[in-house]
């Protein structure tokens, strides 16, 4: 059900900091509410009702790629501040980290955002990276792809229930790879084809006590 990798044994920041990443349906959003709930964290969702290019995206994503990928880091990038200052122990909705080297790579190399486009992206990353405060433990929702297409059609949003199969397998191809190469943080795995946090409570409980040894956290005082 769980696995950790890249442990490490430095001082943890007085405020905690996870951030979990995976494929889009992976759950990461109903991971976040729960686990923040249940561990008193504040949570931090990636803006999808409201998003002014996210619908465009899905029609036409040579169009819409830079502009969607620029509001993403953007959002993310505000999210990661008032974490780095708001005093509290937080739990992110993807990772900024996931913008860069899944999505915005995906597109550029299926040549649906040109080179100067990336380049021009890459490089406004790459300056905000110096102020970008490291997770101390990102949890990473691993699956099987069939499981994300199940979730992606139960969860029935249209602008992604038209979308190629073939499009989400190529995402999940890029994940594996990324994760395994991931070494900002720590790295809980969570297997979706085995965990339901939602319908089976005892997983949650289970879930959250491997944050705790993941983080040793026993005797902080903010988490029950």
């Amino acid at each position: 059900m769980f696995k950790l990798v890249n442990q490490c044994n430095k001082p943890l920041s007085r405020d905690l900091f996870i951030t979990v990443a995976g494929n889009v349906g992976a759950g990461k959003s109903t991971l976040t509410k729960l686990v923040g709930e249940k561990l008193g964290f504040e949570t931090h969702f990636e803006k999808v009702d409201g998003n002014p290019y996210l619908e465009d995206f899905y029609l036409d994503q040579e169009k819409w790629g830079f502009h969607l990928q620029l509001y993403f880091l953007a959002q993310r990038f505000k999210q990661q501040k008032e974490i780095d200052n708001n005093g509290l122990n937080n739990i992110q909705d993807r990772s900024i980290y996931e913008d860069v080297e899944i999505f915005a790579r995906n597109l550029f190399d299926n040549k649906k955002m040109s080179k100067r486009d990336y380049i021009t992206y890459r490089d406004l990353f790459n300056d905000m990276v110096p102020h970008l405060r490291r997770p101390d433990l990102m949890i990473y929702l691993n699956g099987s792809i069939d499981t994300i297409v199940n979730r992606i059609n139960l969860r029935g949003r249209e602008m992604e229930k038209s979308v190629d199969i073939n499009y989400w397998k190529n995402l999940h191809n890029r994940y594996e790879r990324w994760i395994g190469e991931y070494s900002q943080s720590p790295v809980l795995y969570v297997n979706i084809n085995e965990i339901d946090i939602i319908n089976n409570p005892e997983h949650l409980d289970l879930l959250c006590n491997e944050i705790k040894k993941a983080l040793g956290i026993g005797a902080v005082s903010k988490i029950q």
